[in-house]
């Protein structure tokens, strides 16, 4: 791919742990049909062969210039804020170290990005897990609440991370990923982005990306991430005061859709005490959240950007 156009975009990779990951993440940046003109890798404080992996890429990716930073292991949101300060372009572009993209992805991206007023735009991927492949359909989420895009996006939180282009400028004008959150943050740097009404983003309906679950994604950190998404609920409810519909119901909705999907992850795995506790406990966290939200006891929003 020398001498291809390079699109005006940054993808980003946080990398802990990817050594045996990594080189199928950079291959499939290396295989865009439109490229992109820079790369950063940030090894998070890793124990293993990571920044050699992603150093001996150099020079292997259509043209795009790579850089790879170390730091002590902070998480992911805090590598990817690391990159976020590096990134020149326009557009960035988000890819995890054990995902990969199919070669038309920033293609058909950018294409729904450059002239349009899109804060970020998103699609569908593939999910891989114990072999199984699963598409997962966001785009069909996102047209069944075009009416009201902001709470469909509160209510059912269906961007994936590495499906994600966005404007530089907005993500840095947020302070980037909230570093504080253990898990979620990237659904939550989502809803920062498009809480004010008029703020646009596209969902379109092309699974590109390939998502492999594995015992240490953050995916795999199920209570942990419940909890996230409590908060993440309680922060943005007030912000749906500015959009259509009851800010109640959609928070109840929240709550709901988050304690299932830990419900189902929980019988999945057989942990029938975790999945029995997280039934007890639904009632008291909504009404907990409710109680906050008729009194503005507002989360503050902690950026990680400094």
């Amino acid at each position: 791919m020398k001498g291809a156009e390079l699109t005006d975009v940054t993808v980003i990779v946080p990398a802990h742990r990817a050594a045996a990951t990594i080189d199928r993440t950079l291959a499939s940046i290396a295989a865009q049909t439109l490229p992109p003109k820079a790369v950063v890798v940030v090894d998070d404080g890793s124990d293993d062969d990571t920044y050699d992996a992603a150093r001996r890429w150099e020079g292997r990716l259509g043209g795009a210039a790579l850089s790879v930073f170390r730091q002590p292991h902070a998480g992911a949101g805090a590598a990817r804020n690391r990159a976020l300060k590096e990134a020149e372009t326009e557009f960035v572009a988000f890819l995890d170290a054990d995902d990969e993209w199919l070669p038309g992805k920033l293609e058909r991206s950018m294409a729904e990005i450059r002239g349009t007023d899109n804060i970020l735009v998103a699609h569908d991927s593939w999910q891989i897990e114990a072999g199984k492949e699963t598409r997962i359909a966001s785009a069909r989420r996102f047209r069944a609440g075009i009416a009201a895009p902001f709470v469909a996006l509160y209510r059912r939180g269906f961007i994936d991370t590495s499906t994600v282009v966005a404007r530089r400028d907005a993500v840095r004008s947020e302070g980037g990923f909230d570093t504080t959150l253990p898990n979620a943050q990237d659904f939550e740097l989502w809803l920062a982005l498009l809480r004010r009404p008029g703020s646009k983003f596209h969902v379109f309906d092309e699974p590109l990306s390939r998502y492999h679950v594995t015992s240490g994604s953050i995916m795999s950190h199920i209570e942990r991430r419940r909890r996230c998404c409590m908060e993440i609920a309680g922060r943005y409810v007030f912000d749906l005061r500015d959009h259509p519909g009851s800010p109640l119901l959609s928070l109840w909705f929240r709550a709901l859709a988050a304690h299932f999907e830990a419900i189902t992850a929980f019988r999945q795995r057989g942990e029938i005490a975790m999945l029995a506790r997280t039934l007890l406990v639904l009632p008291a966290n909504i009404l907990a959240a409710t109680f906050a939200y008729l009194t503005g006891r507002r989360p503050a929003r902690r950026p990680g950007m400094r």
